[in-house]
């Protein structure tokens, strides 16, 4: 017993020095990595995610070690091995997941997204995002899968649910059918170009940009500082609107209602004269048209183009509130009114007298004779 008591004892030593010798190992890998990365993005990406897991692994691995060749055959010492072949399953999957998120992280720092046309850069950030998530999903399950595999009793299970791969197979894919319908829909998301991250979108009548996007659902930064958690199935089940999927730049309207008596031409030209003094307007589309004249108004549409929907609502309120101001201060005469006349003195102007001797307008169909057979045939024949 004195033996066994110390062997361990020396066991334990040796396990000391050679984790201390790992630990100075890795500190110089680290610091060499991060010189590296001076030149080179990965090695400095590598140092930051992936030296915790490998100093987890390599202690993982010295007390494996340690316990299969110091500790005595028994019940204790399979007991404490198998945790340690646990736990060496589990940091080895850590360690992999680091280092894909390492290269994820060194792909999209060459990416450049702070410029105005950024459209292909965001495209390969949501594909190598989503691609990222898929592989540390898939190492989680098969690094759960190995764990599980451990045990004799699931080896075992395993080889019974094998024979009915088919039946559980069904009722697994019936039971995720909601999950794996996000899944693949966060796949189209990734590999079909028709969203990506930070695009601006209409989504269930709310504006916003896309701030996230996962296998299972996709975040979009509403306007107002909200947030809108849609699922991807549902996203891309339903209609939505994407105003930078081939280019950021977009046409804006400006309507206003004024009176009839409004100089259109002089307001076409205040209308290039207000683009023409502000950065906002990217110079492609500037048009003043009357789209409407009903009633006692006439409706002007001013078209608008700026470089992105941001810059493009600035726009669209400052030439609103110029074309008011134009409006209000050189032309008041052409702010909105509303008349009333009456008709009998214009018509009897217009008849030259009282309207006696002229043609009789007052009745439902004229005063001609044809009006007054109808007229009579409508109402009767007049009362004596």
């Amino acid at each position: 017993m004195p033996d066994a008591w110390m062997r361990i004892g020396w066991a334990g030593a040796v396990a000391v020095v050679a984790f201390a010798l790992f630990l100075v190992a890795e500190r110089v890998l680290r610091r060499t990595l991060r010189r590296l990365g001076r030149r080179s993005p990965l090695p400095a990406e590598l140092a930051e995610h992936a030296s915790r897991p490998l100093r987890w692994l390599g202690a993982v691995l010295i007390l494996r070690a340690t316990v299969v060749l110091a500790l005595p055959a028994g019940t204790w010492r399979d007991v404490i091995a198998h945790t340690a072949i646990l736990a060496l399953i589990a940091t080895a999957a850590w360690l992999f997941g680091a280092v894909l998120v390492a290269a994820e992280q060194t792909t999209l720092s060459k990416l450049r997204v702070d410029v105005r046309d950024n459209r292909h850069a965001r495209r390969v950030q949501t594909q190598i995002t989503l691609l990222r998530r898929v592989t540390v999903a898939a190492v989680a399950v098969l690094a759960l899968a190995a764990m599980l595999m451990t045990f004799p009793a699931a080896r075992t299970a395993g080889t019974s649910l094998l024979a009915s791969a088919g039946v559980i197979g069904a009722v697994a894919a019936l039971a995720a059918q909601s999950l794996l319908g996000n899944v693949f829909a966060g796949l189209q998301i990734a590999f079909s170009d028709a969203i990506r991250l930070d695009d601006v979108v209409i989504v269930e009548g709310e504006w916003g940009r896309v701030e996230d996007i996962t296998l299972t659902y996709l975040v979009v930064h509403i306007w107002d500082d909200r947030r809108l958690v849609i699922p991807t199935s549902q996203f891309m089940s339903k209609p939505f609107e994407n105003w930078t999927r081939r280019d950021a730049a977009l046409l804006g309207t400006v309507e206003l209602d004024v009176d009839w008596t409004t100089p259109v031409p002089d307001m076409r030209d205040e209308l290039t004269a207000i683009l023409a003094a502000t950065d906002l307007w990217d110079g492609r589309v500037s048009v003043l048209q009357v789209t409407d004249a009903v009633n006692t108004l006439v409706r002007v549409r001013a078209l608008v183009s700026a470089v992105d929907a941001p810059t493009l609502w600035d726009l669209r309120c400052l030439v609103r509130e110029r074309l008011v101001e134009w409006v209000r201060a050189r032309h008041p005469y052409a702010l909105p009114h509303v008349r009333t006349e009456r008709l009998a003195p214009v018509l009897a102007a217009r008849d030259g007298g009282d309207g006696a001797g002229g043609q009789d307008y007052t009745g439902l169909f004229g005063g001609s004779p044809d009006g007054r057979a109808r007229e009579r045939a409508f109402n009767g024949p007049p009362e004596p």
